[in-house]
């Protein structure tokens, strides 16, 4: 028998021979099927093989066979690479010796995730020559099921879109960051589609610093009946045009020199006096943009809502598409764009895209995918353990139960306080 083989059975004895079987009665054979079940029933996976559930392996195999991704990997494959980034995102590791080290010693549990011991080097070399395309389509992939999976529980559909800068300075990145960095960032820009109500991402792209938002932005699928919350780095009136014409929704904000006609003001309910001190319909003015650009949303009508801020002397001038929803409500969904920054800002403090495994574009480029992986691949198994925690917690509860089997120790935990209980009540009494 081949140790690929004992290892899949665990243990396990089989009868190879079928001549065997046939001597012991039908009796026999169903005790033999009960005990293989009940030996069978006491192995559990790990966490991290529980956590890899939400990634299929044929799926995975499927993405790397489109891109003919594996044709010159002799063993390390991409489902090698992916599995070892991902352990470097949860196990939070600070280096390549360390991820090394810490991966290898579990042995016994890299057949199981269909994987082998891991170099350092080889690694290393991944990171630097192979394209990120494989991670990029599998992050791509793992949003569009975990949004099938939650949007069966809500009907909203409002979408935040934003970016946010991943600052890159230093020895090796020096190389290649100066050429495309602005004045206020150095190395690389990610940008995401948020899912508001199911607090995650279902579109992304990474770019250079210097390449403007709204020029990413025409790349966002555009769902009918959705709303989409931007803020004024995306003021392109023609883009808010193919908004419009798919049948959607916008809320973002007028840039201060928008020359527009005021059509109609709308009264202000009393009660939200205080807050919304304008509600207006307004057309643009001008036909053309400069150099010689059209603007198709010329002769369209426009909502122009103009929004007190607390502790602020200007206040916040909204446009919008939405002629339907209150004053009030249009100023509420552009306040909720703030979750966007909320999820920008935890996983830069909770995964590992700050300190990187490599200094090349490209190594850049995979680990911050393999965080958006990790987000992803957490958020789904939070969902399919229906525990009510945080995703925080989930991912506590992941890194510190990586490679244990979780459902086992429950079981022995629990035979353990049975037997204890089981103990105490056939014990005398000493004292009556």
């Amino acid at each position: 028998m081949g140790s690929r083989l004992r290892a899949l059975l665990s243990g396990i004895k089989w009868v190879d021979n079928v001549k065997r079987v046939a001597g012991i009665g039908l009796r026999g054979l169903t005790s033999v099927c009960q005990l293989k079940n009940q030996t069978c029933n006491m192995f559990s996976i790990t966490t991290f093989q529980r956590l890899m559930k939400g990634l299929p392996r044929g799926t995975f195999a499927q993405l790397v066979e489109r891109h003919n991704a594996d044709k010159y990997c002799k063993k390390f494959g991409h489902w090698d690479h992916l599995i070892a980034m991902l352990y470097a995102q949860i196990s939070e590791a600070k280096g390549l010796r360390p991820l090394e080290t810490g991966f290898n010693s579990h042995v016994a549990h890299h057949y199981h995730l269909g994987t082998s011991a891991i170099k350092r080097s080889t690694l290393a070399d991944a990171n630097e020559n192979r394209s990120d395309t494989v991670f990029s389509d599998t992050a791509a992939w793992l949003m569009g099921k975990v949004s099938r999976k939650l949007r069966q529980q809500s009907n909203d559909l409002m979408y935040l879109l934003d970016s946010t800068s991943l600052t890159l300075k230093g020895r090796e990145f020096e190389r290649w960051t100066p050429e495309n960095s602005t004045r206020n960032t150095q190395g690389l820009k990610l940008h995401v589609l948020y899912d508001a109500h199911d607090a995650i991402p279902v579109w992304h792209d990474i770019s250079h610093p210097n390449v403007n938002d709204v020029e990413r932005a025409v790349d966002v699928p555009l769902e009918a009946n959705a709303l989409y919350v931007f803020d004024k780095g995306y003021c392109d009136f023609n883009w808010w045009k193919s908004i419009d014409e798919a049948n959607a929704r916008f809320v973002t904000r007028f840039k201060n020199n928008a020359a527009v006609n005021v059509l109609q003001k709308s009264d202000i309910p009393a009660d939200d006096a205080h807050i919304v001190l304008s509600d207006e319909i307004v057309t643009f003015k001008h036909k053309r943009l400069g150099g010689k650009r059209i603007n198709l949303y010329f002769g369209k009508p426009l909502r122009r809502v103009i929004v007190a801020r607390p502790n602020k002397d200007t206040p916040i001038v909204l446009a919008t598409n939405d002629f339907d929803s209150s004053a009030m409500e249009i100023a509420q969904h552009y306040k909720k764009r703030w979750a966007i920054e909320l999820f920008f800002k935890w996983i830069k403090q909770h995964l590992k895209i700050k300190q990187f495994l490599g200094r090349s574009e490209n190594a850049v480029r995979i680990q911050i995918l393999t965080a958006l992986i990790s987000y992803l691949l957490v958020a789904l198994f939070n969902e399919s353990n229906r525990v009510k925690r945080t995703l925080w917690d989930c991912l506590c509860f992941v890194r510190a139960t990586l490679f244990q089997r979780t459902d086992t120790e429950d079981l022995h935990d629990r035979r353990r306080r049975q037997a204890a209980h089981e103990f105490a009540e056939i014990q005398g009494c000493l004292f009556s």
